[in-house]
């Protein structure tokens, strides 16, 4: 069995079904990925779903549904996406062990594709359950 791309907070699902409820009969979730942009290099893309894409890989919890385009799942591979609220913003927030810095302001990110022989190796030292 495979496993998840990315993983969300119970904080980003919630907000995530809100942006569904309240967005009309059609959404169905919202799709992540990334771009080029901003002064580090990399931006995060949020859109609203409509019409899932066949190709995405779906990330669902608690009934909220979060589709990650397929050019961004090798730099999203094992992110926690948030939802917080600040005194200054709300907005989501992505915990990215393949982020290697951040512009000052928090907008762009720069980002590594995912080590793939790494992440099989550990996956092989892990202790099988019985």
């Amino acid at each position: 069995m495979g496993f998840a791309i990315m993983s969300m907070t119970d904080g980003a699902a919630a907000r995530v079904k809100t942006i569904v409820e309240n967005s009309g009969s059609d959404a169905k979730g919202i799709r992540v990925g990334i771009k080029k942009g901003g002064c580090a290099g990399m931006e995060y893309t949020i859109d609203l779903v409509t019409e899932p894409n066949a190709k995405d890989d779906l990330v669902e919890r608690d009934g909220a549904k979060v589709w990650v385009e397929p050019s961004a799942a090798l730099y999203l591979l094992g992110t926690e996406m948030g939802f917080e609220t600040t005194t200054l913003r709300s907005g989501f927030t992505f915990t990215n062990p393949n982020q290697t810095s951040a512009c000052g302001c928090g907008e762009s990110v720069e980002l590594k594709p995912a080590d793939l022989a790494a992440l099989a190796a550990q996956r092989q030292v892990e202790p099988a359950h019985s």
